[in-house]
């Protein structure tokens, strides 16, 4: 996650991985959504 203050989109994409990984089933699918939410949070060039 990014910076001291993570996104909605990073929270509930971490809270998935954190399940994933206590199941075992679903890492990939949760990876990925972590994978976006945290490309999602990083600023543009130039904002």
């Amino acid at each position: 996650m990014s910076g001291e203050h993570p996104s909605h989109l990073q929270r509930d994409a971490s809270r998935a991985q954190s399940k994933a990984d206590r199941a075992g089933k679903g890492k990939a699918a949760a990876s990925q959504a972590q994978s976006e939410a945290d490309r999602a949070a990083v600023p543009k060039h130039g904002q």
